[in-house]
């Protein structure tokens, strides 16, 4: 019969940890880690945010070697500019994301990235009056040259020339058409060619608010000028597309970096799909998210999370509650800093890099595709 606790004198029973089965935490030992995988395992082990980047990793890693989830990732934040653009090229590629919510503007950037043109560094000697009319704007640290955004309107004009006015656009259509030129005509890598290449539909919620928007509202107005049938915009083509593909899903997961309305937009599915059935639309079970990791510097009370953590959102119907089987993992901290730790060491773990190496090897020229 095993021993019971004995009280002490101020009324404290004091546990055993061992047996309470209790996780204990280990030094950082860099001596040790040889890869980005062993340190993110070994940080896991520590505290603070450095656990938080850890357990992420093993949520994300689960997500990623479960074969019947369809992962969606969101994005926003200027991390096109801030050159993490490769990093979710490697996701795409990795067929570890298959879909994918974003704000308008890190597309955007993302295509000047795509095309061969550059981002830089600010000069804190220039001020902001002095860089508007020198034509660079600033993206907090970074500038993004208004020759490039220039650039990426020809691009756009282009495509948006050739299409036609009886198809009915929304951002999801727009964004695979950026894909294909890219495809067609940039050498490098880029996250648009990327989820072209790999079949990965983007969807950008809040279109209008971005380069590419404005642009289209530029082509509008020149073919009204030109007497040319006007492109119509349907947003709610998105919404359907992403429903209909979210609803042929057997498990889902959602890797989210920042807050703001691809977060919201993303995670509403399981709202819909609640209101589908409780409503009497369609007779289908409830759809949530069976996994969730989140990298956003901000407390809940600035918003930056859009005021909803996964725990408030199980009461939604957005997620799978923990005792039924949900995952998740938070990281309060800057995407440039979590996001190539976690990503890296997942993708090490699963081989994505052994197996790019070994392709690239074959007749010394890189031919991996899918």
């Amino acid at each position: 019969m095993p021993k019971q606790r004995e009280k002490t004198v101020t009324g404290r029973v004091l546990h055993d940890p061992v047996k309470d089965k209790l996780r204990p935490m280990f030094p950082l030992d860099l001596s040790k880690c040889r890869t980005v995988d062993e340190l993110v395992r070994a940080m896991g082990d520590t505290a603070f945010t450095g656990r938080q980047i850890g357990d992420a990793a093993d949520v994300f890693e689960q997500m990623a070697r479960d074969k019947d989830c369809f992962v969606v990732m969101t994005l926003s934040g200027a991390l096109t500019v801030g050159k993490m653009g490769l990093v979710f090229c490697d996701l795409i590629e990795s067929g570890v994301v298959k879909a994918i919510v974003s704000t308008g503007a890190l597309m955007a950037h993302g295509l000047v990235e795509a095309t061969g043109y550059s981002h830089f560094r600010y000069n804190p000697n220039m001020d902001d009056k002095e860089l508007f009319h020198a034509g660079y704007n600033r993206v907090y640290d970074s500038l993004e040259p208004e020759t490039n955004l220039d650039h990426v309107e020809e691009v756009m004009d282009h495509i948006f020339t050739a299409w036609n006015a009886e198809d009915i656009a929304c951002s999801w259509k727009i964004h695979q058409r950026i894909g294909e030129y890219l495809h067609k005509t940039a050498p490098g890598r880029g996250i648009l060619k990327s989820a072209y290449e790999h079949k990965v539909p983007i969807f950008v919620p809040a279109f209008s608010d971005s380069e590419l928007g404005i642009d289209f509202a530029l082509h509008k107005i020149a073919r009204q000028r030109d007497k040319r049938p006007l492109l119509r915009f349907d947003p709610f083509l998105d919404f359907e597309k992403f429903a209909d593909t979210m609803l042929a899903t057997r498990r889902m997961g959602i890797f989210t970096i920042g807050g703001g309305v691809p977060r919201n937009w993303s995670q509403q599915f399981g709202v819909y799909a609640e209101l589908l059935a409780r409503r009497g639309y369609k007779k289908i079970p409830l759809k949530r998210y069976n996994y969730g990791v989140r990298i956003c510097p901000e407390p809940v009370h600035w918003g930056g999370l859009s005021g909803s953590t996964y725990t408030e959102a199980v009461s939604w119907g957005k997620f799978v509650p923990p005792e039924e089987g949900g995952r998740f993992a938070e990281v309060f901290d800057d995407a440039t800093v979590a996001l190539p730790l976690i990503v890296r060491a997942v993708l090490e773990r699963i081989g994505y890099f052994k197996k790019k190496k070994r392709v690239k090897r074959s007749n010394g020229v890189p031919i991996r595709k899918s």
